[in-house]
């Protein structure tokens, strides 16, 4: 009896460490299923090079080990996690990198649910990526502004909106933690100059200049006797400022990058400025021509002139831009290629500006290059014609009507060139300089379109003619001068 009692209870033992057992593979199984998901941004056995990922083992480095810390900045230990590997998901947001070396602002904590704290020291260091030119060449580096408060400010990025990894920079031989995030939202306050100046004014000021040279490209191209040589580069003109108001407009939103190169508006930007300044120059060579010459009357019909004066402006164009984007990818080799593209989120965060990849300084040289040229020439158009002018004792409809020309042809140069040059001012870094633009911009087209048709007597007469008279505005190719020779309202 005494034997088969301890076999029972041996058997019953036995049965409790099984059970005891089981229930322990159960819980293991159960937290690994539900472990910590880590992002990261290359694959297992890869690491971040520079700014590419690469196999860690040809650069004899370790891979990624993740370091845990708890809400309080305490080192903690996590039993479960597991990688999701790729950049994150930012949807219409911005991405923006951050990296954390031993002497930078920027400090990554991973914390043990798997959400990312990037906490921000507020203290001058040294930064490998800023002195690296080939980091400055490759990587986009975000510039922190310094408060008063000595106090680290933070933000905690979600578990899918973040990825981690290790950084080896190769020419500094420096090694760190990289950090890709999407920018935080957006916490709106009305009440700050700089957001209402550059968020609110400027995109309604760009669209009211928009509007008012679609207006007048409309009346220059509607109107049949006002599609002469000078109408026709009027409306050109107009139609390269549109363009260029479009694309500044996708610019004032750095927000929404994803969706929206900002090199491809950069290059639209600067190629419709200088499409407008050429036929600007194109205008007062025009002009400068007729005068010169001795028979003031056409052999060339306007829509021919047209076509000769497109096919040298755009070739010219199209010449400098490639030009410039070869000289931006191939040869443009500073430090600073790219320029900033401010942005403000949240004085709580304390992030003020966000450069984004642009056109570099080279290629903006050889775009602003010619502007600057074509501005020499347009004095020297202006110079000689007055000349030229002065020295005419009889006037006929025709040179009354080149007279005409040439006064708009000195506003509008006028006009562009104060525009271009508090475009320059702009990009110093003075938010006074910048606010003298956005109001300066909506100012060039107000003028444009009080030079180009309120103050030209015989386009508001042709506009009341053709809006409330029943009779039809006069059709053909022969221009202002010849239909109206004797009309006697030019």
């Amino acid at each position: 009896m005494w034997c088969l009692g301890f076999m029972i209870l041996l058997s019953l033992h036995s049965l409790c460490v099984k059970a005891d057992v089981g229930d322990t593979d159960l819980n293991d199984l159960s937290e690994q299923q539900n472990s910590v998901k880590i992002n990261k941004c290359c694959e297992h056995n890869e690491i971040m090079v520079n700014s590419v990922c690469r196999l860690a083992e040809k650069y004899n480095e370790s891979v990624w080990n993740p370091q845990f810390k708890s809400e309080d900045g305490k080192d903690t230990t996590v039993k479960y996690f597991r990688y999701i590997y790729g950049v994150p998901n930012c949807e219409t947001t911005q991405q923006r990198p951050i990296f954390d070396f031993r002497t930078s602002e920027d400090e990554l904590n991973l914390l043990s649910d798997g959400r990312l704290r990037h906490v921000i020291h507020h203290e001058h260091g040294d930064n490998p990526v800023k002195d690296d030119p080939l980091m400055t060449n490759t990587l986009i580096h975000e510039a922190i502004v310094i408060p008063a408060v000595k106090e680290p400010s933070s933000y905690i990025h979600d578990q899918n909106k973040y990825c981690m990894d290790k950084i080896v920079i190769t020419s500094s031989n420096v090694t760190g933690q990289y950090g890709l995030v999407c920018v935080p939202e957006v916490k709106i306050n009305w009440r700050e100059t700089s957001f209402l100046m550059k968020k609110v004014l400027n995109p309604l000021f760009h669209a009211i200049a928009m509007v008012l040279f679609l207006l007048v490209a409309i009346i220059y191209f509607v109107l049949p006797t006002l599609r002469d040589l000078a109408g026709n580069i009027i409306t050109t003109i107009n139609i390269c400022l549109i363009v260029s108001q479009a694309a500044d407009f996708v610019r004032i939103f750095t927000e929404f990058s994803n969706h929206v190169s900002f090199m491809i508006t950069d290059i639209i930007l600067y190629i419709s400025l200088l499409g407008a300044f050429f036929w600007l120059n194109s205008f007062g060579f025009y002009i400068w021509k007729t005068f010169k010459s001795r028979n003031v009357f056409l052999r060339v019909t306007d829509v021919r002139k047209y076509c000769y004066y497109s096919s040298v402006v755009w070739s010219c164009v199209v010449l400098m831009a490639g030009m410039a984007i070869c000289a931006h990818f191939l040869l443009d080799t500073g430090t600073n290629p790219y320029r900033k593209m401010k942005t403000q989120f949240s004085s709580s965060i304390l992030i003020d500006d966000i450069e984004q990849e642009t056109i570099g300084w080279l290629g903006i040289a050889i775009f602003f290059t010619p502007i600057a040229f074509t501005i020499i020439f347009n004095l020297f158009f202006y110079i000689t014609t007055l000349k030229v002018i002065k020295r005419i004792n009889i006037y006929g409809r025709i040179h009354y009507k080149l007279k005409g020309c040439f006064d708009l042809f000195l506003q509008l140069f006028l006009i562009m060139t104060m525009a271009w040059l508090f475009l320059l001012l702009s990009w110093l870094n003075f938010d006074g300089l910048l606010y003298a633009h956005i109001v300066v911009n909506l100012l060039q087209a107000i003028l444009i379109f009080y030079v180009c048709v309120v103050k030209q007597s015989h386009v508001t007469f042709l506009l009341r003619k053709s809006c409330c008279y029943a009779e039809p505005i006069p059709t053909g190719e022969w221009g202002d001068e010849m239909t109206h020779m004797n009309g006697g309202n030019y």
